[in-house]
């Protein structure tokens, strides 16, 4: 296999990402994302190449002074296990860490995965009273899976909450 590259996303890869997320779509593993919803985010996201190609892509979206989320990490089903995913979580990890975050959380079913990096499964309170009152609203449906809102559980079922001290 060809050497990957991780970075920064951009706006011409967002066609790109959306055929990465398709297929994890259809097996009914993550939500869709409207292409507007990927174009306003896509300086959050990086993206694994490889020959030009993309096989992986990862966004980190802060929620908070101290806090921010990995989500719609993705690999190609033919370069998964090859450490796309690590690679892409490393860059991620590194971005918060430029940001000033000192915490990542991850909303996931590759529990395993995430776990080797340092991730462990979380409980209900993990900010601060205060904190959670001003996250309340938020109008992101990631900052809602965080907080294990009611109206987000149908997203979230059998997933695990999960977060690492950066």
């Amino acid at each position: 296999m060809s050497a990957v590259t991780v970075r920064p996303a951009r706006t011409s890869d967002v066609r790109g990402i959306l055929a990465l997320l398709q297929p994890w779509v259809d097996r009914r593993i993550l939500l869709g994302k409207d292409v507007v919803t990927v174009y306003e985010a896509v300086q959050e996201f990086v993206v694994a190449e490889a020959d030009g190609e993309l096989v992986g892509c990862g966004a980190l979206h802060v929620m908070w002074e101290d806090l921010g989320e990995i989500r719609t990490l993705i690999v190609a089903d033919a370069w998964a296990h090859h450490g796309v995913g690590g690679a892409i979580v490393d860059r991620l990890q590194q971005n918060g860490r430029d940001l000033g975050l000192t915490r990542l959380f991850c909303l996931t079913f590759e529990v395993d995965f995430f776990a080797r990096r340092g991730f462990a499964p979380i409980g209900e309170q993990v900010v601060a009273p205060d904190v959670y009152s001003q996250l309340l609203r938020s109008p992101d449906e990631g900052v809602a899976e965080f907080l294990d809102l009611a109206h987000v559980k149908p997203n979230t079922l059998g997933n695990t909450r999960m977060l690492k001290e950066l």
